[in-house]
């Protein structure tokens, strides 16, 4: 069998694991949330059996082990269970499917996260590329200045920063990113403008600075020399000598930045009342929606695993010396 055959069933027996081990965190830290579903639904007036009665028929007065298993297999089979959100007090049950709600939850954050990406990975790569290209110079220095102000700021501040100057002050797009499914491509882009330009200036920052640090460091290798001595232009040494080394570092990173796009656009999402499933699962914490909050962090957990697979599969397909470690 070939080696990098090898080491991605290797990498993905390993990413299984994880989201094993994810899966037990995410159940356990649901469970130790604060506060009841039951009480919060029945109110503070109902009974102790009234309560026990409607936590029973919920079946949340089972050991924590047998609600984990019981939720692990049912997952396995393709089942997210149901939502709480629907049952009352008076015994009426408007629940529907966990699957049915997160569904178009998680096509608008695809989306949003796609429509970023599009615009940020080829920008990043290009501010990479001709920062080292132009190094230590003053685009070289503004780009960096510009990059690490972006880093060090909270997304949250940004979002509102972009909405006073966008929004407020000049009436160019926005303020809420509320769509619905029938809504056409020009306007659905035009309402989510403002949060992916959040999302945008927050990820360029990482993975410009990222692609420059790995093609300056190249740059000392001893066959760049050689091809300096051979008179090759600086385009030619960084465009055809650096940057195909460089795919695996520039490719771990872009892989974590667009994991960040699903996993960390949760308070993107609340900022501008945006319809995905980073703002269903604040509500349905907000709500104790147990089997809500467990399949959206559940499908945050196992994208960021599957997007650093598929990065650690770039980079060992484009750096063949890391099957072979000394």
């Amino acid at each position: 069998m070939h080696p990098v055959l090898i080491t991605i069933i290797k990498r993905l027996g390993l990413g299984l694991v994880t989201l094993f081990v994810v899966s037990a965190i995410i159940f356990s830290s649901v469970t130790m949330l604060p506060g009841d579903f039951g009480e919060a639904v029945l109110g503070q007036a109902a009974t102790e059996e009234t309560v026990a009665a409607f936590r029973e028929e919920l079946g949340l007065d089972k050991p924590a082990w047998q609600r984990y298993f019981s939720w692990a297999g049912s997952v396995l089979k393709g089942d997210l269970g149901t939502s709480f959100s629907g049952r009352s007090a008076s015994g009426v049950d408007r629940s529907r499917s966990v699957a049915e709600m997160i569904a178009p939850r998680l096509k608008n954050t695809l989306f949003l996260a796609g429509v970023t990406a599009i615009i940020a990975v080829p920008l990043a790569i290009l501010l990479g590329l001709s920062a080292a290209l132009y190094r230590n110079t003053l685009y070289d220095r503004t780009v960096n200045v510009t990059t690490l102000t972006t880093i060090s700021m909270p997304e949250f501040f940004v979002a509102y920063v972009l909405i006073l100057l966008l929004s407020s002050l000049y009436k160019v797009f926005p303020s809420l990113a509320t769509v619905d499914p029938d809504m056409l491509l020009g306007e659905r882009l035009n309402r989510i403008a403002l949060p992916a330009i959040t999302l945008t200036l927050v990820i360029v920052a990482h993975m410009m600075r990222m692609t420059r640090a790995a093609i300056i460091n190249l740059l000392a290798s001893p066959y760049i020399e050689m091809a300096r001595l051979k008179g090759a232009s600086r385009s030619e040494i960084i465009l055809k000598h650096a940057l195909p080394n460089a795919w695996a570092p520039i490719a771990t990173v872009v892989a974590f930045n667009l994991a960040y796009l699903v996993v960390g656009v949760v308070v993107v999402e609340v900022v501008f009342v945006y319809p995905g499933i980073g703002q269903l699962m604040v509500d349905s914490v907000s709500s104790r929606d147990i089997p809500v909050v467990q399949a959206c962090a559940l499908i945050f957990a196992g994208t960021y695993i599957l997007l650093n697979l598929i990065a650690d599969v770039i980079g060992i397909a484009t750096n063949p010396r890391l099957l072979h470690p000394r």
